[in-house]
């Protein structure tokens, strides 16, 4: 079947951000060359493309830290510092899935892999725990990342394993925030698996570990997480119920999405987001009224996608537009219609 369209949020990837800031202390803190030249206009993409989206610094910020990270790789021995090369290979690692994921580029995204499996040579689970974990973890990001791009349902599958693999080490108890990141990663993970199997026990399977990851989130330390956690377990909702064919899931869905308007609202986050939340909610309300065969929320589902269409045009991509209009008419012709013949 043809699921809805629905649009995800992808809060901070914290690994790169360490890797960003490792490169930068390389430089003692020179950087004002690489900040991006436009950043009204990327506010409008933030927290929406991937999980290794950039927000304050251009791609050439990328590519240089590549350069002198792949250096610094070169001079590090592996066997007299194997876990200073290690290290450098995490760092390398998301840098590379980084610039991977700006430029579509799957061999970037493989390589990625690559260095992620090197470094985990060094790290083992017994003598290291927690770099183990974060390396699988980072591991799992970067075949996330290259298995949504390409569609390759064993690369999802392997990010998943990698995910759990994380969690052996991850405890709610004595890391919560790694925990809470990877809960939510592996509901992602499954939810692209999921699409891709067309298998409800995968997606039911990812909204188990999204309620997990909103155990550690609130909206005053997380707000973000929170938000994304919400708006991504109503897309999960939402698949599944069409898979179903369940009104009773998409209106919890339906509910999932307004909360993460609500927090995206109450907690000022890029408005984009609260936009898009209501997007999803509007279109879980087309799905639910073919669903229903009811006349009268299709026609509120127009109404708000014509609401949505006028009043927020600056916060809406092309594509999300289009599809914006697409529903409009969608509802609109199921409300003559089934007018007509109820």
């Amino acid at each position: 079947m043809k699921f809805s369209n629905n649009y995800i949020f992808y809060p901070d990837n914290k690994p790169l951000e360490t890797a960003i800031a490792h490169y930068i202390c390389l430089l003692d803190g020179q950087v004002d060359d690489f900040a991006p030249d436009n950043t009204a206009v990327q506010d409008n993409f933030i927290h929406t493309r991937g999980n290794y989206e950039q927000h304050r610094y251009s791609n050439a910020l990328l590519v240089a830290a590549r350069e002198t990270l792949e250096a610094n790789l070169a001079e590090t021995a592996r066997e007299r510092s194997p876990l200073d090369w290690a290290k450098l290979q995490n760092y390398l690692g998301n840098i590379l899935a980084a610039i991977g994921q700006n430029m579509r580029d799957d061999a970037l995204f493989e390589q990625a892999i690559v260095a992620f499996k090197q470094a985990l040579e060094e790290y083992s689970q017994e003598q290291l725990p927690l770099d183990w974990a974060a390396t699988q973890y980072n591991l799992g990001t970067a075949l996330q990342a290259l298995g949504k791009q390409t569609k390759d349902s064993k690369l999802l599958k392997e990010s998943v394993d990698a995910y759990t693999d994380a969690l052996l080490e991850y405890k709610r108890e004595l890391t919560p925030e790694q925990w809470s990141s990877s809960m939510f990663q592996l509901g992602e993970s499954f939810h692209a698996h999921g699409k891709l199997l067309k298998g409800n026990r995968t997606f039911q399977k990812s909204v188990v570990a999204f309620k997990n990851a909103l155990a550690e989130l609130d909206a005053d330390n997380y707000p973000l997480e929170l938000a994304a956690t919400h708006n991504n377990r109503g897309a999960v909702l939402h698949h599944l119920a069409e898979s179903e064919e369940n009104t009773e899931r998409l209106e919890e869905a339906i509910r999932f999405y307004d909360t993460a308007l609500t927090v995206c609202m109450e907690q000022q986050l890029p408005f984009h987001l609260a936009v898009l939340s209501r997007v999803n909610k509007g279109t879980a309300r087309v799905a639910l009224a073919e669903l229903s065969k009811d006349a009268a929320l299709a026609e509120e589902a127009a109404d708000e996608f014509e609401l949505i269409i006028e009043c927020f045009p600056h916060a809406l991509q092309p594509l999300c537009s289009k599809h914006c209009e697409e529903q409009f008419k969608i509802a609109k012709e199921m409300a003559k219609t089934l007018t007509l013949t109820g």
